[in-house]
């Protein structure tokens, strides 16, 4: 009896082994968890130094390479003309010749009515388009960026240097000032480019530079109503209110029917202009010399009817030569160096995003390669020598760039042309603008800065992102309605509260099979994907840090208690296993241990057990080096889903 026993024990523990190799057989191979091998220190640091601030591999050239070879592409890293220059040819040339002369004849009308924004002479614009662009082409990059005054860096370096001096009580105080920022400006572009901090400008969104761009367009147009009606008092405040109010309030004595008709008489013709050359992509020249054409049409009409002795404002003198050093004004002590340097870092990194902006769109559209360092240190020294030659900010102009690309420039020897243009115009044409009338410029300015309304791209920013909208809208109502800086404060200050909200309330979801799958993903996007019974499976999306830590650790518990109660209601088994889905968590901080660590503790309490699966490298290594691995056992981290699942809910992978 007994032996039949002993007979029948060991039958029983022969079928187990025998239902056990069965039950193996039928589950899938499971591979292990790597465990990543020991980083050395100084290896993982300078490995991410290089990452953050030389992830293109810059000194890649000068490997292998003598000492003479490393000296000549040192020389050429700085000025990029000595290495495309060496294939240039006449038919490059050709395109570049026809390319500076068209920018040229837009430049010259612009220039001028910038300078107003400025509250600076006429022809400080000018000599911003004839030392700078010159820099800009033996040290840009870009074969496509026109350089000179924008109207958005001229509209806020006027605004912001206007708060601090009057430009018409204290001329010479208030140019000195602007000299000064103008060079801070250059430090500061240079300064990022050498440092490689380039991706700084980055944190000003794409949506809070369409808000800006456009609430900064509406202000320079409200403000060249002056100019456009011939209004002699105006208001020195930028925003709608206040501007509206000056324009209505000298309705009956301050308005010149003269002038009215020579602004929107031209205003039409460059609007005219604007769309042929937009319907007929050929036609680009069209509104290109219109702006040229318009002044000296204008000039003559006024030239002969005198009509400047009738109330119609005109330009006046523009001094004549080339650009007289300014390097003894520039503010190096005193009270206005400190306002100088804030003045021109704000007005320097705006001139930057928009260059930025305009050179890789240019370089997408021909396909080359735009080195964002070396654009920033090209930039930042034309500013610096254009401070001390009587320049004031100048940056890249999309209007300007636009017509280079469509007049087939070729490389930045445009640049050139144009600036030899201006050159002979400072010499020899500037007594032909004295009977300019402001109107004119009015229109110009008017006609170009409407490009920078971008409708569409804000409807579309609309669709994809709504806080997105909310950053866009909150910058262009705060240009138009309370100044440019404002509006730009606005916009810095929502990037980065969308930032900081995304780093500290990152998405988390649960997790499902797709049916007759081993795929597991977001229930919400795929409502047919089926909870595993017994499984709560949730996905964080983001790197735990000490500022999201508690917040995921708490969504987590949620998940789980929200799922229990459901769980409870309708009488189902309760959650046995929490899988964390780890693979969109990139890193893993101190903080973010502990709360793995809590949240460990708190699920031990209820009775529920913690499953990592497909954790990275970086944050194994750190659950291994805090022995958190350990705290929760080795084999309850996995390499994906669904083998945790197999090995929670062996049922279900028989069904499967």
């Amino acid at each position: 009896m007994g032996h039949f026993g002993d007979g029948g024990t060991e039958t029983k523990e022969m079928d187990i082994r025998s239902l056990s190799s069965s039950h193996h057989q039928h589950l899938p191979y499971i591979h292990k968890v790597g465990v990543p091998p020991k980083q050395n220190l100084v290896k993982e640091f300078t490995s991410t130094v290089k990452e953050t601030f030389f992830a293109d591999d810059p000194l890649r050239p000068f490997k292998d390479q003598p000492k003479s070879r490393q000296f000549i592409l040192g020389v050429q890293a700085i000025f990029p003309i000595l290495e495309w220059g060496r294939s240039y040819n006449l038919a490059k040339f050709k395109g570049d010749l026809i390319a500076g002369l068209t920018i040229a004849s837009l430049c010259i009308p612009q220039d001028i009515g910038y300078s107003k924004l400025a509250n600076l002479d006429p022809q400080y614009g000018l000599y911003s388009s004839f030392v700078p662009p010159l820099i800009y082409a033996f040290m840009g990059s870009s074969r496509d960026i026109a350089i000179g005054p924008v109207a958005v860096v001229s509209l806020l370096l006027g605004t912001l240097l206007q708060n601090e001096i009057d430009p018409t009580k204290n001329k010479v105080d208030y140019r000195r000032l602007a000299f000064t920022a103008t060079f801070f400006a250059g430090i500061t572009q240079a300064t990022l480019g050498i440092l490689r901090l380039g991706f700084l400008i980055d944190f000003l969104s794409h949506a809070a530079i369409v808000g800006f761009m456009g609430g900064a367009a509406i202000t320079i147009a409200l403000q060249q109503l002056k100019g456009f009606l011939g209004i002699k008092s105006f208001t020195k405040k930028a925003d709608i209110i206040s501007v509206m109010r000056s324009v209505f309030g000298s309705i009956h004595h301050g308005w010149n029917w003269q002038t009215i008709v020579i602004g929107s008489s031209f205003l039409a013709f460059l609007l005219v202009a604007k769309y042929i050359g937009k319907k007929n992509k050929k036609l680009f020249w069209v509104p290109a010399i219109a702006p040229l054409i318009s002044v000296m049409l204008s000039t003559f009409f006024v030239y002969i009817t005198h009509a400047d002795k009738k109330g119609v404002q005109i330009v006046k003198h523009i001094e004549k030569g080339i650009n007289p050093s300014s390097v003894g004004q520039i503010y190096f002590t005193g009270d206005y160096l400190l306002k100088g340097i804030r003045i021109g870092v704000v007005a320097g990194m705006i001139a930057l995003t928009e260059a930025a902006a305009i050179g890789r769109t240019f370089a997408a559209m021909k396909d080359y390669q735009l080195d964002g360092n070396k654009e920033m240190m090209a930039l930042g020294a034309m500013n610096v020598v254009g401070s001390m030659t009587s320049c004031y900010v100048a940056t890249g102009s999309f209007s300007r760039s636009a017509v280079n690309y469509m007049a087939g420039c070729q490389t930045a020897v445009s640049n050139i042309v144009m600036s030899i243009v201006v050159f002979l115009t400072l010499m020899f044409l500037t007594p032909l603008f004295e009977y300019t009338p402001n109107a004119i410029l009015s229109a110009i300015i008017i006609s170009a800065v409407i490009g920078l309304i971008d409708y569409d791209a804000a409807i579309l920013i609309w669709k994809i992102d709504k806080f997105d909208f909310v950053a866009c809208m909150g910058a262009f109502f705060g240009v138009v309605f309370a100044s440019v800086e404002i509006g730009l404060l606005i916009a810095v200050t929502i990037s980065f509260a969308k930032i900081l909200l995304q780093v500290t309330r990152p998405r988390t979801a649960t997790l499902g099979r797709i049916p007759r799958t081993n795929v597991y993903r977001s229930i919400q996007q795929y409502p047919e994907a089926n909870k595993v019974p017994g499984l709560l499976i949730v996905r964080i999306d983001s790197a735990i840090y000490f500022s999201n830590s508690n917040y995921i650790r708490e969504r987590i518990l949620r998940w789980l208690t929200d799922e229990e109660e459901q769980l409870k209601a309708a009488g189902h088994p309760q959650i046995q296993f929490l899988i964390v889905e780890m693979s969109p968590v990139t890193d893993i901080g101190t903080s973010g241990i502990h709360a793995l660590e809590e949240l460990h503790g708190s699920l031990q309490k209820r009775q529920v057990q913690l499953i990592l699966a497909n954790p990275g490298r970086v944050v194994l290594d750190k659950l291994h080096a805090s022995n958190f691995a350990n705290l929760i056992g080795q084999d309850k981290i996995f390499l994906t889903v669904a083998d945790a699942v197999h090995t929670c809910s062996p049922k279900l992978a028989e069904e499967v």
